[in-house]
């Protein structure tokens, strides 16, 4: 059995509504309210909070070439504690700082 990612998965499955589902990513990168880091940060705080490893994975390194440095993604993971306590905490604070440590 050959692994395919949720989201490949979703744009082989339904590919006009992921078509537009891009669309709306594009257009939120492209607001001009936050800097690229910051919204990569608040996203990366949000994904904790509901436990998505996945997308903390493939986020980090993105919030890393943005200039986010490695105590800005572990506070962000640590701010979502008084909202969400330990569960996302745990789940991606160890391989977020592994993944940040090992991408250039």
């Amino acid at each position: 059995m050959s692994f395919h990612s949720p989201f490949s998965v979703f744009q082989e499955e339904a590919p006009e509504i992921a078509a537009a589902f891009d669309g709306l990513v594009r257009s939120l990168i492209q607001s001009r309210g936050l800097d690229p880091k910051t919204k990569q940060l608040i996203y990366i705080g949000i994904k904790v909070a509901q436990g998505d490893i996945l997308a903390v994975e493939f986020h980090v390194p993105m919030a890393k070439k943005l200039g986010a440095t490695r105590d800005e993604i572990k506070d962000t993971i640590l701010l979502t504690l008084t909202t969400n306590g330990l569960k996302g905490v745990t789940a991606c604070l160890p391989r977020a700082l592994e993944i940040y440590d090992r991408v250039e």
